[in-house]
C-alpha cells in the first residue's frame, strides 16, 4: 500500500462508490470519515456506526482535518469547501485512485461521450469467456473498490469525465476514449476542460487504443507508446476498420483482412460495429485471442433497453431500445438499423411515442423514409410526432404496446426488424423506460 495508515481519510459525498470509499478505508485500518451536504444521503445504513459522520452540508473544518479528501464523483472540485482544502495542500483523489494504489492488476480503462458501458460490458465478456478471472465496474455497475473482492487477474473499467478528473497516473494497462461530443459542460465549463479530463485516462498508460474517425480521441503521449486505432473505414496493416463487398455488405477486418460479417452479430448498427472494433482492439492489447473475441460479438445480445436483441420471430428480429427517451437516440438506432439491413433490401417497422418532452421530432423524418416500412405512434404525443412526419412514411396507431407489436408483426416482411425506440419519455403509460422495455419483450415473447 502507498497510503500512509494513521491520518484521517475524509470520504465527501456518499452514493454507491462513497459508501465503497468508506467501507474499504475502514476495512483496511484506516481513520475514516465522511460528511455530505444531504441530510440523510443514499447508502447510510450501509457504513458502520463507528465511522465519523457529518451531514447536512459539506463540513468545511472535517474537510481541514484530512490527509487525503476522496471525492465522490457526484461532487465537483470545484465546490468551495474542496477548493478550501486544496488551499492548505490537502489531495484530493478518487475512488479510483484508490484501486490503483490498491493493486498493480492489469486495468482496461475505457471512456467517451457514448457506448462506454455497451464496450466495458463485451471486453468483459470477452475476458470471461478467453478464461479470465476478470472483474467489471466502476462507473458501470459495481463500484471501483468492489472489484477487489473478486481477486481479479483482469479490471475492465468505466469511467466517467467525474472519476477522471481526480484520478492521476491511471497506469492502465490499456485506454481509450471512445469518442468526444459535447457533455457535462455545465461541469467541465467548455469542451476544452471536458477533453481534458477526459484524456487524464492516459495518463501512465502502457498503450493506448483510438477512434480513427473522432480526431479528439487520439491522446497526446510520447510515441513510443504502443497503439492500435479502430474506425468505420478500411484500416491499415494492424489496424482494425470496415471492409465492403459489391453489395455493401460490411465486414469487420483487421488490415486486409475480414474477421467477421456485420450481417452475423445481434448488435446491429454501423454504431455497434465501431463498438466492436473497438472491442477487439483493447482485447489484442491485453492478449485475448482473437477467435474467442470473434465468437462473443457473434454472441453478444447488447445491454438492456439500449438497442438489445430480443428474439427472432418468423425471419422478423425484435429490438428492444427503449431508454431510447430523445430524439438524438431514436434517431441513431433507426440509421443503425436502417443501414445494416438497407444492404439485404429490408427495412426497420418502428414503435414510437410517449410523452414528447416539448421535443421536435422532425428530424425523425428522412431517417424514417429512407428506412421505415411502416411506423406505430403509441401515448400522449403520437399525434404530434405524426405530423412531423414525412407523408410517404406509413404510420398506425395503436393505444397499448401489446397492440403495436401485433401491428408491427403484420406489417414486417422476412429480414426486417421491429424496434421500439419511443424517443420520448414512458410515464404516460409505464412506471419508467426499464418497465415499457420489459412489456415489449413480453409482447415480443408471446407473438
Amino acid at each position: 500500500m502507498l497510503i500512509q495508515r494513521g491520518g484521517l481519510k475524509v470520504v465527501a459525498g456518499l452514493g454507491i462508490s462513497g459508501v465503497s470509499a468508506v467501507n474499504y478505508l475502514h476495512q483496511q485500518g484506516y481513520q475514516v470519515a465522511v460528511t455530505d451536504s444531504r441530510q440523510t444521503p443514499p447508502g447510510i445504513e450501509q457504513i458502520p456506526a463507528e465511522i465519523r459522520q457529518s451531514f447536512g452540508v459539506l463540513d468545511q473544518e472535517l474537510l481541514l482535518q484530512a490527509e487525503e479528501i476522496i471525492l465522490s464523483p457526484g461532487l465537483a472540485p470545484q465546490l468551495p469547501e474542496i477548493q478550501a482544502a486544496i488551499a492548505q495542500g490537502i489531495p484530493v483523489v478518487s475512488d479510483i485512485q484508490l484501486l490503483r494504489r490498491a493493486t498493480d492488476v492489469p486495468i482496461i480503462a475505457i471512456t467517451g461521450s457514448n457506448a462506454k458501458s455497451t464496450v466495458t460490458t463485451l471486453v468483459g465478456e470477452m475476458a470471461k469467456n478467453a478464461g479470465k478471472k476478470v472483474a467489471v465496474g466502476g462507473n458501470l455497475g459495481r463500484p471501483a473498490l468492489d472489484l477487489l473482492q473478486d481477486d481479479p487477474e483482469l479490471i475492465v473499467l468505466e469511467l466517467s469525465s467525474f472519476q477522471l478528473e481526480t484520478t492521476t497516473h491511471l497506469g492502465a494497462a490499456v485506454a481509450v476514449v471512445l469518442n468526444m461530443s459535447e457533455d457535462h459542460l455545465d461541469r467541465h465549463g467548455d469542451m476544452v476542460g471536458y477533453h481534458a479530463a477526459k484524456h487524464r485516462i492516459f495518463q501512465g498508460c502502457h498503450q493506448f487504443v483510438f477512434n480513427r474517425d473522432d480526431g479528439l480521441t487520439r491522446p497526446l503521449v510520447a510515441d513510443n507508446i504502443p497503439c492500435i486505432s479502430f474506425g468505420l473505414n478500411a484500416p491499415d496493416l494492424k489496424q482494425y476498420g470496415v471492409l465492403r463487398d459489391s453489395q455493401g455488405k460490411m465486414f469487420l477486418a483487421k488490415g486486409t483482412t475480414r474477421l467477421l460479417d456485420s450481417s452475423e452479430m445481434y448488435m446491429q448498427g454501423s454504431h455497434n460495429v465501431a463498438n466492436a472494433l473497438a472491442c477487439l482492439a483493447l482485447g489484442e492489447s491485453v492478449g485475448l485471442p482473437l477467435e474467442v473475441m470473434l465468437d462473443t460479438i457473434k454472441h453478444f445480445k447488447g445491454l438492456e433497453h439500449r438497442c438489445q436483441y430480443v428474439d427472432e420471430k418468423q425471419g422478423v428480429r425484435y429490438y428492444n431500445d427503449s431508454k431510447g427517451t430523445n430524439v438524438g437516440a431514436t434517431l441513431a438506432a433507426i440509421n443503425g438499423l436502417g443501414q445494416a439491413l438497407a444492404p439485404h433490401q429490408a427495412k426497420v417497422v418502428t414503435i414510437l411515442g410517449g410523452q414528447g418532452k416539448g421535443q421536435d421530432f422532425k428530424p425523425l423524418s428522412n431517417a424514417l423514409s429512407q428506412y421505415a416500412r411502416h411506423v406505430i405512434l403509441i401515448g400522449e404525443d403520437a399525434n404530434k410526432i405524426a405530423s412531423a412526419l414525412a407523408s410517404d412514411i406509413e404510420v398506425s396507431f395503436a393505444t397499448t404496446l401489446k397492440a403495436a407489436v401485433k401491428e408491427a408483426q403484420s406489417h414486417a416482411e422476412q429480414g426486417d426488424a421491429v424496434l421500439l425506440s419511443p424517443a420520448c419519455a414512458s410515464f404516460d403509460m409505464f412506471k419508467s423506460y426499464n418497465d415499457r422495455g420489459e412489456q415489449f419483450v413480453q409482447c415480443v415473447q408471446q407473438l
